[in-house]
């Protein structure tokens, strides 16, 4: 018999805890009947939610339960959770509901049944996330597929059953503001797809918003990838290139044919396009810079403020 440690980041989510933790107990005790502990990770929730999570772990001692000092994120909350887990599978889901407890059954019998699978990722038959959320799951499945070689069929989601040493390789990597899946992909190229169903969200809506999607792309290429910088550069190339030539053309043109340049309009556009290039590689480079330091500082990823395990 094995354990399984289900991780679940919280956050405002009074409503749904009990109705998860009811469907888990009723999965892992009369469907799979296999051992399990249930870890919720309060975000620094703003309504009731760690007051439910109290109750919970008051009525079942495989509830533990944690809270941190100020809201970190989902990633760096789903690490705090992995350093208390002590499962043999660790899986990862959300505190929301559309993830349906019922489907972990299909992917723990995916992991058993073959050995040279270190990590299930749900793929969502009928994905019912917002446009945005939508967005930033095509833009970051490209994205990565580019940046860290990963097949770009290869599905990233929140919903996830994973090894422990998978679990354990995450935990030793010490970076700044990290990225589950991305990790994940870094760690192991022995993760596959599970198709689940995918439930509309029951209550509140998604923090997922446009200004995070941004947030988070901007972060995932300038941490993973080179990509910014060699563009600028061959950028630079380009238009050192083109400055050479058009300089030949114009010299040809007035000591040959005796044709001026006429008026300063060519002269102000280009000024402004090399300004607007190197204000660009400015910007690229500084990212790049504030990830360094940022690095640098060794700042935890997440504070615990107290926890009841």
């Amino acid at each position: 018999m094995s354990l399984y440690s289900i991780v679940v980041p919280v956050y405002n989510s009074e409503h749904t805890l009990e109705e998860l933790y009811t469907r888990l107990k009723n999965v892992f005790d009369n469907t799979m009947r296999e051992e399990f502990e249930l870890i919720l990770v309060d975000d620094s929730s703003r309504d009731n939610s760690y007051a439910v999570m109290k109750k919970l772990h008051g009525q079942d001692s495989r509830v533990k339960i944690i809270q941190m000092a100020k809201n970190f994120g989902q990633h760096p909350a789903l690490l705090c959770g992995f350093s208390f887990a002590r499962g043999d599978f660790i899986i990862t889901m959300d505190d929301d509901l559309q993830h349906r407890p019922e489907e972990i059954p299909k992917m723990a019998a995916a992991i058993n049944e073959q050995d040279d699978v270190d990590v299930i990722i749900a793929k969502y038959e009928n994905r019912k996330h917002n446009f945005i959320r939508r967005l930033g799951t095509r833009i970051s499945v490209y994205a990565t597929s580019k940046m860290l070689n990963k097949d770009p069929n290869l599905e990233i989601t929140s919903f996830r059953l994973m090894r422990r040493f998978i679990v354990e390789a995450i935990l030793n990597t010490n970076t700044h503001l990290p990225q589950i899946g991305n990790l994940l992909v870094q760690s192991s190229n022995r993760i596959i797809n599970v198709p689940v169903h995918h439930d509309a969200r029951k209550v509140g809506k998604s923090n997922y918003t446009f200004r995070r999607l941004a947030k988070d792309l901007i972060y995932d290429i300038t941490s993973n990838s080179a990509i910014p910088l060699l563009l600028v550069r061959d950028l630079g190339i380009f238009s050192f290139i083109v400055s050479i030539i058009l300089g030949l053309f114009y010299l040809i043109r007035y000591f040959i044919y005796g044709v001026s340049v006429e008026g300063w309009t060519t002269l102000v556009l280009l000024t402004l396009a090399y300004n607007g290039i190197i204000l660009l590689a400015i910007g690229i480079i500084g990212q790049y810079l504030m990830n360094i330091l940022n690095e640098a500082k060794k700042m935890p990823n997440y504070v615990i403020r107290k926890k009841e395990l």
